[in-house]
């Protein structure tokens, strides 16, 4: 804003902090000339999006549906399932996570992904994305304090706007979420991945795999055609020895497709151990016509995996009775979303 504006940078971060803030009126802000305040009131937008929905699942999450034709998700941390075991975060902060969405709709089309089947819209822009976690944040009764990019869309095909969206939500006069709190996850668009890699940022990656045979891959994830397994494995090893740090690699789990000792076996061969930890993720929903893993094949998978000794979790699929999990967002594209 800083250099946009030509405002000295600590008049810049005052009047990112007042935006912020939900101030309407930045004529308060001292420091800078009024002219200046009137030129950014008018160019620029901190204003959280407009609700016109949100669902509230058994387990404390909630769906939201913004009138620009995307969803977000509210994630509580510890989640409020009955019978969820909480005991590793007594005496711990409540609090939230949001996951937000970069476009509307999708260009990938994944097979197992619902918001796939809706086809590209449009990218959103920064403040659209920022938009997001503060209509959130203003009704939340704890702190937010993660953001994960893994709502509706591609990131790293909307690479800049999402970087800025990152930097404002990270920013300590902005959203003061931790970089680190951050993550950013690609299916797989290996330049925009290096060039993540090239200029540093702390935000963390995660890398939407699925399959480590590359002809498999290609009939869930057509990306595949585009960027191979092969490139993109290279690229997140590559990014987790710069950063010194494991690259999430999320594997959704499709019951007879890729839950096999062999799969895992292959899985386990393809990544490093010490650059990656696996995120296995059950398969939401009904698009594509695929079905969960058995308790049996799950735990033979994780058998091999511990075998190998590669890192794993198994993340915990919410919000399951309002289509709120991971590949269910699939409302409201194209901005035409009806205010109730």
């Amino acid at each position: 804003m800083a250099r946009l504006f030509g405002v000295p940078e600590e008049a810049g971060r005052k009047v990112l902090a007042a935006a912020i803030r939900g101030e309407r009126d930045l004529q308060n802000v001292r420091g800078v000339r009024r002219g200046i305040l009137e030129k950014i009131d008018r160019e620029t937008s901190a204003e959280p999006l407009r609700i016109a929905k949100r669902e509230t699942a058994a387990d404390g999450f909630v769906k939201y549906l913004f009138d620009i034709g995307v969803e977000a998700v509210r994630i509580p941390i510890p989640c409020e399932a009955p019978g969820a075991d909480t005991s590793a975060y007594e005496g711990k902060e409540k609090k939230y996570i949001v996951c937000v969405s970069s476009q509307v709709g999708c260009a990938l089309a994944c097979s197992f992904c619902a918001t796939g089947t809706l086809g590209f819209h449009r990218n959103l822009e920064a403040h659209e994305i920022v938009g997001q976690v503060l209509a959130i944040k203003r009704e939340a009764d704890r702190p937010i304090r993660g953001v994960v990019f893994m709502g509706m869309g591609e990131p790293f095909l909307n690479y800049d706007q999402v970087i800025h969206a990152a930097r404002v939500l990270s920013h300590p006069c902005g959203g003061q979420i931790d970089a680190r709190a951050i993550t950013i996850s690609t299916a797989g668009i290996v330049p925009a991945l290096r060039r993540f890699t090239a200029e540093g940022h702390k935000f963390r990656l995660a890398v939407s795999l699925t399959h480590a045979v590359a002809r498999k891959r290609l009939e869930l994830m057509p990306i595949e055609r585009v960027h191979s397994t092969r490139e993109l494995v290279e690229a997140l090893h590559d990014h987790a020895r710069a950063r010194r740090t494991r690259v999430l690699v999320e594997y959704v789990l499709l019951g007879g497709v890729n839950d096999s000792p062999g799969d895992a076996r292959a899985l386990a061969a393809l990544l490093d151990r010490s650059l990656v930890k696996i995120d296995l993720i059950d398969v939401n929903g009904t698009t594509g016509g695929f079905r969960r893993s058995s308790q049996e094949a799950r735990s033979a998978f994780l058998d091999v995996l511990a075998e190998a000794k590669i890192p794993f979790a198994i993340r915990y699929s919410g919000g399951q009775d309002v289509a709120a999990g991971c590949g269910q967002l699939a409302a409201g594209v194209g901005g035409g979303a009806r205010l109730s």
